[in-house]
């Protein structure tokens, strides 16, 4: 059942300054995991509100970060709902919190996808798709590498592909 074991509303809080290289960054924040019903806040403005407890979310935080003083990012979690699960999960923040820091061009989060079309007892194919984006304000030249490894980590497979990237736009490379 339930477990019968207190609920309610948490609070978290964690504030930190950037370095001054990292001013011209674009910022993300991963959470893992977290049960359930959070509402993410940066300076005081709300990013995002996440209903689901077992599934990791991503938030890009940049427009609410101030660059050159203090930031406070708080998350509310709210678990008072209980019954919501067959069995008591605990509450709050349960896994790893990420401060992502990119650039302006960057690989999009959650988008690589590899996958092996063929496979057989001697050899594979594998197709990896890699989205990028440009979140600058001007068009960018890039060069994409992928490496495959064996499970010895010796190279058995490369790809490279120039591509230009409009500004606020994105690409698959394939």
């Amino acid at each position: 059942d339930g477990g019968y074991f207190p609920t309610g509303i948490g609070w978290y809080r964690k504030s930190f300054t950037l370095d001054k290289a990292d001013r011209d960054k674009r910022f993300g924040l991963y959470f893992e995991g977290v049960y359930m019903n959070s509402e993410v806040y940066v300076n005081g403005q709300l990013v995002g509100k996440y209903p689901h407890g077992y599934s990791s979310f991503h938030y890009d935080i940049t427009p609410y970060i101030n660059k050159k003083g203090r930031n406070t990012v708080a998350v509310r979690v709210d678990n008072s709902g209980q019954k919501n699960c067959r069995w008591y999960t605990g509450s709050g923040i349960y896994r790893h919190v990420w401060l992502l820091c990119t650039d302006e061009v960057h690989f999009k989060h959650w988008g690589t996808f590899i996958t092996t079309p063929e496979v057989s007892s001697d050899k594979a194919t594998v197709s990896v798709a890699t989205e990028v984006s440009n979140d600058g304000k001007t068009d960018r030249q890039v060069m994409v590498n992928a490496v495959v490894r064996n499970n010895k980590g010796e190279v058995i497979g490369t790809s490279s592909k120039e591509v230009s990237i409009k500004a606020g736009s994105g690409f698959i490379q394939q």
